[in-house]
């Protein structure tokens, strides 16, 4: 009858295969835990959206560096997500080819409408001897099939002072809120399909600012250098 003999493992050699073992286990689970996260690449995504919005608002982003410093879509915090009730009904864009705010709509990438972000803030008609700012602050879309969607509201704490199609599904809003800080940069991301919006703050904020700075800056048809303003 034969004899099996079971073979010998220098003690060296068991405690080596047990380090490497939990060294692999170890390095699995960091490799598992510097993978990011959806809602990491999402916001990564959305501040990289903001970048592309700046280059393409050098302006806006120029005259609140004069404020605040320099900045980037790096510097803008995330602040929270909401839904969005767009109280649709029909109604076709008033802003016409002779109206002063017709150059400053802003047309959908697919002829989808247009996106006004001007005309409930400003009154600028012909019949008005100085264009005035109005306290509140909309965001309004006029799509192609004569519908009206408002999208952002905004009351006297802030105002929207530009934007952009950054495709055909999501536009970017540039503007401020008044805090007990000072004036602070805000952007917004709207996805119009979803109806979902997200919102950023910039982390620096002006002790000081003059309200109607930048829309007497970027309205170049409208005077709003009344001292009623």
């Amino acid at each position: 009858m034969s004899k099996f003999r079971i073979p010998y493992f220098p003690v060296w050699l068991v405690v080596f295969g047990l380090l490497v073992a939990c060294e692999s286990s170890d390095s699995t689970k960091n490799e598992t835990a510097v993978e990011v996260s959806p809602e990491t690449a999402l916001l990564e995504k959305m501040r990289n959206q903001i970048d592309l919005g700046l280059a393409q608002k050098s302006t806006w982003q120029k005259h609140w560096g004069e404020k605040v410093g320099n900045f980037d879509g790096s510097n803008f915090e995330f602040v929270f997500t909401d839904s969005i009730d767009p109280m649709e009904m029909p109604e076709k864009n008033p802003i016409l080819a002779n109206d002063p705010l017709f150059p400053y709509q802003l047309t959908h990438p697919e002829g989808n409408g247009t996106m006004d972000i001007y005309s409930y803030k400003v009154e600028a008609q012909e019949s008005l001897d100085q264009p005035f700012l109005n306290p509140d602050s909309e965001v309004i879309w006029y799509r192609a099939d004569g519908m009206k969607e408002r999208l952002l509201f905004m009351g006297p704490s802030g105002m929207f002072e530009d934007g952009m199609w950054l495709n055909s599904t999501e536009f970017l809003v540039l503007g401020f809120f008044q805090e007990e800080e000072g004036f602070r940069p805000m952007a917004w991301i709207i996805d119009v399909r979803t109806h979902r919006f997200a919102q950023f703050k910039l982390n620096q904020v002006a002790k000081e600012y003059l309200q109607e700075s930048y829309l007497d800056l970027k309205l170049k048809s409208v005077d709003l250098t009344s001292d009623g303003i």
